[in-house]
């Protein structure tokens, strides 16, 4: 017998394993239910998509913002994390751009809702807000850079204009069943090409 299984901590680790897995699909889950649903979805919405119990939800996050918050921060990761790896995927970059800003839309619309999940604690969204713009600001501007000196993608662009202006089109997004923000958005990236 080990040192670990002495003390217990050995047969604790796959549990933890298994607690950090289940923790990463409840926040998959949440996420695609609040890009269909909105963050308002009801709790038991997302435990159905996760395949767990409400009482899960609730004892990893007492309240919907906390929920909200962890999802953000979740999607934020993910953003983070998906840059380089389509980049690398291909097929060109402006297409790995492209498939980036869908996953950046999926993540406005939790960030949309952010906002009145939040409404007590304006510091804390401004604090989020912050750390969205200093991660993802990076990983947009080598998609966008990487587009350019393929000569796909005309120069005159900046990273920070590109997620303002998918934001701003993003805004209007379930207000109106006639908007289609995606939409906006394909032509958006579309437009970004190098003129022939």
């Amino acid at each position: 017998m080990n040192d670990g299984d002495r003390n217990g901590s050995g047969p604790e680790r796959p549990r933890r394993k298994d607690a950090r897995r289940n923790q990463q699909a409840l926040l998959d889950a949440a996420a695609a239910v609040f890009v269909t649903s909105g963050v308002d979805a009801p709790v038991r919405d997302i435990a159905t998509a996760a395949g767990v119990g409400m009482g899960t939800i609730y004892r990893h996050f007492p309240t919907r913002a906390d929920l909200v918050i962890a999802v953000f921060r979740h999607q934020i990761d993910a953003c983070v994390e998906a840059g380089p790896v389509l980049l690398e995927a291909g097929p060109t970059p402006h297409a790995a751009l492209g498939r980036w800003i869908d996953l950046f839309i999926d993540f406005l619309v939790t960030k949309h809702g952010l906002a009145a999940a939040l409404h007590n604690d304006k510091a804390g969204f401004e604090t989020l807000h912050a750390s969205f713009l200093e991660r993802l600001l990076p990983v947009c501007a080598d998609l966008l850079d990487a587009a350019v000196a393929s000569g796909e993608v005309r120069p005159d662009l900046d990273a920070y204009g590109l997620l303002r202006a998918v934001g701003n089109l993003c805004i209007g997004e379930g207000e109106d069943p006639r908007y289609d923000a995606r939409r906006m958005v394909a032509l958006l990236v579309d437009g970004l090409r190098r003129p022939a």
